[in-house]
Order: structure tokens, then sequence, then C-alpha cells
């Protein structure tokens, strides 16, 4: 009885979306169609949700029409960079980048041809995946990025997502190809202007090539009453760099998939989040790095600030296959609570099947300390000050792996808007 009345959910929620009008591979379309008709929303019952209840995704009645009347207000990050905007999924050229440089194809997949849209579905599979196939099957837009080999790129690409009105849904698809030897950096940033009840569902999958470097900041900013779940599926070639920095600053409810399969030999890959909570928000960050070749390394650090009655979620996880020998690989989570009903679930995880590797994980979980507290207060400071000033010191490391300036400068700034917070 209770997966009939499941998968009525489900029904009811993908009723009034859209088929998508984008010409995905028909094998692609099918199997998110049988997902579809065979899965539930996940509930806690599932490990990977245990934490995570997706009911007020689930309760959504989605408008059966996107009206995209105005233009939204441009949210700048980077003004130097190549800038591609989309409002609710669907791409705005009036107010993105005209003129590409050589080395690098960037469109939005509404104009991608079938070669080019062949690639989506490679990585992210809709088996089992509820949301993943959500997307698949009811996709707006998205962007196509292709690095061509020995492409270093100067400028950075900017993708920036609004998602506007109310009751509006955006599945968001995005597929990013850094070629042998190049070299890129992409700026994500999800916005929301006039939003209520509406759902941002983005799936990317990366892949960087031989020899490539790749720098990812993804900046999650939709304000209180909206929801977001985000899947990365990222496939690393040998001896490139992948590196992702998640930034989650705001929204109700944010789900951060991040999957890294590391295929090729003397890769380096580089995690690392902060996710800042109050009131009853709720952030998930769920990470596998999966070592499937020797000579890697791998580092991961997320950070979390919760205060009043916040929920967080961290779920990490390191696979070390079999012959993957000579692993490092390092991951931390660590955790401040501001408040006595403030939550935090975390769950580092390794699973070594090889025996001569060097792995560690750890997860710390604690309050301010009142004695640093009273240390800056007998210094003339006042305790809130004092109180931002510890906080900004504790995540100041994640935000000191952030190399681009204009993405921590609008960091900065929106952490003082929101929080008060002084850098």
């Amino acid at each position: 009885m209770n997966e009939i009345l499941q998968e009525n959910k489900l029904t009811a929620f993908i009723h009034n979306l859209s088929p998508t009008s984008l010409k995905f591979p028909e094998e692609l379309l099918q199997s998110a169609a049988i997902s579809l008709l065979t899965n539930d929303f996940p509930t806690t019952r599932k490990e990977a949700w245990k934490y995570t209840r997706v009911g007020r995704i689930a309760a959504i009645k989605a408008a059966t029409k996107i009206e995209n009347s105005t233009t939204p207000n441009p949210v700048t990050i980077d003004s130097n960079a190549l800038t591609f905007v989309f409002e609710n999924g669907v791409f705005l050229p009036g107010i993105s980048s005209v003129i590409i440089p050589e080395g690098i194809s960037i469109k939005p997949l509404s104009l991608c041809d079938a070669e080019e849209l062949s690639q989506i579905g490679k990585l992210a599979t809709v088996e089992g995946e509820v949301f993943t196939a959500i997307n698949v099957a009811h996709a707006n837009d998205g962007i196509y990025i292709k690095i061509s080999d020995h492409t270093l790129l100067e400028q950075s690409i900017q993708i920036t997502h609004i998602i506007r009105g109310e009751n509006n849904v955006s599945n968001f698809r995005n597929y990013i190809h850094a070629g042998k030897f190049s070299k890129a950096h992409i700026i994500q940033g999800f916005f929301s202007q006039n939003a209520k009840n509406c759902f941002s569902n983005v799936v990317t999958e990366i892949v960087t090539g031989e020899n490539a470097f790749l720098t990812i900041d993804k900046i999650q900013y939709e304000e209180m009453g909206n929801f977001h779940v985000a899947t990365e599926e990222v496939h690393q070639e040998k001896d490139s760099t992948f590196t992702i920095n998640t930034l989650t600053l705001d929204g109700t409810l944010v789900r951060n998939n991040l999957n890294i399969g590391v295929k090729g030999v003397n890769c380096a890959t580089h995690l690392n989040g902060i996710y800042l909570l109050k009131e009853n928000q709720h952030v998930d960050n769920h990470t596998i790095v999966d070592h499937c070749a020797p000579n890697c390394e791998s580092h991961e650090l997320y950070k979390g600030v919760m205060d009043d009655s916040s929920t967080a979620v961290f779920n990490g996880k390191v696979f070390v296959r079999k012959d993957s020998q000579k692993i490092n690989a390092f991951q931390s989570n660590a955790n401040v609570l501001l408040s006595d009903s403030a939550t935090i679930n975390s769950k580092p995880e390794l699973e070594i099947y090889a025996d001569d590797v060097k792995c560690s994980h750890g997860s710390t979980t604690g309050q301010l300390d009142d004695e640093a507290i009273f240390y800056l207060r007998a210094r003339g400071i006042s305790e809130k000050s004092a109180r931002h000033l510890m906080v900004s010191a504790f995540i100041g490391d994640v935000l000191g792996k952030i190399e681009n300036e204009k993405v921590l400068e609008f960091t900065h700034s929106i952490l003082k808007d929101r929080f008060g917070w002084e850098f």
C-alpha cells in the first residue's frame, strides 16, 4: 500500500512536466521512462537517503507552463568571464556571451546536433535514480561545453541559472568535456529571484581528458522556500587534475551527489565544500571517489556551520579498487553547531581492496570554544564579532582553496549580507 501511495506521488509530480524537446538518444529516453515507471521517490528506508526526506519536493504541484515574461536581473560573479544565463532551465541569449574564443565549443543543448547529444547519459545512470530519470525525461535545456585538446582557456566560463516564479521545476542538464592537455575554470551559479516552492534538478556529466586541468566553483544561493538536487558524474583520465569547490549558502533543502570515477593513472582529485545553515534548512552532501587505477591521490575537505534548527548530512565514500596501488586518499568533515537544536549526521567511509595505500578519514563536530570567545572579548571585541571571527577562521581553510579572486569576493559579499560576517 505504501508503495502505491509513493508511486502516485511520483506520477502526480511529473504529470504537469512537459516532456523534453531535446533530441536525446532514444535508448536513454526509454530507460528514463522505465525508471520512472518502476521506481518511487526515495524514502528514508533507502540508505543513501536515510537522513533526507524529499516529501516537500514530491508535494510540489508543478506549474503547467513556465512564464519567462521579463528578463531577470543579471547575477554576475566574474564580469570578465564567458557568461551563459538560463532562467528556469531556458537559455537567455540576449544576456549571454556571443563571441566564443577558438578552441572551445559552448552552446545550449537545444542547439546541439545528434552527435553532440549522443554524449548525454553515458556517465549519469537513470537506473534506480529517480531525479536523474526525471531530468532526462523532462529536461528544459542545459549547456554543452567541449574544450579542444591543448587549449588553455584564459577566461573563466560562467554558467548562471536563475529560478523564478511559483511551483516551477527546472530540469537543467550539462555536459562538460575537457580535452587532452587543456586547462579551464568554470563557475556555476544557482540563484533565485522572486521564487517560491521551486525546484532545481541539475545533472552534470564531466570528462577530464589526459593531462587536463579542470576547476569548477559552484555556488548554490537559492533563497528559502526552494529546493535543489544536483548530481555530478565525473570521469577522470590519466594524468588529469580535477577540482570542485561546492559552496552551499542558502536554500530550504539542498542535496549534492558528487560521484568521481578516477579511471586513469597519476590523477589528482580535489573536493572542497562549505555549507552554512540557519532556521530549518537542510543540506545533504553525498560524495564518492572511486580509485580504479594506481598512483593517484584525492583530497576531500568539507566544513559546515549549523544554527537554529538546521540539519546537515555528510556521507563521503572512497573506494580503492584491487590493483589500484600507491593511492593517497584523505577525507575530512568538520562541523560547528551554533545552537542546541542544530543537527549533523556525518559518515565518512573507506573501502580499500589494495594493500599499498595511504588513506585516512575523519569527522569532528563541536561548538565554538567559550574560552577563545572570552579571550577575544577580553581584548575589546564584542561577543557577536568574536563569534563571527571564529566562524570565519573555521571555514577559512576551505575558502582558501578557491583560487579565483572574483568567486572569493562574491562569496565574501554573500556571507556579509546574509550572516553579517566580515573577512
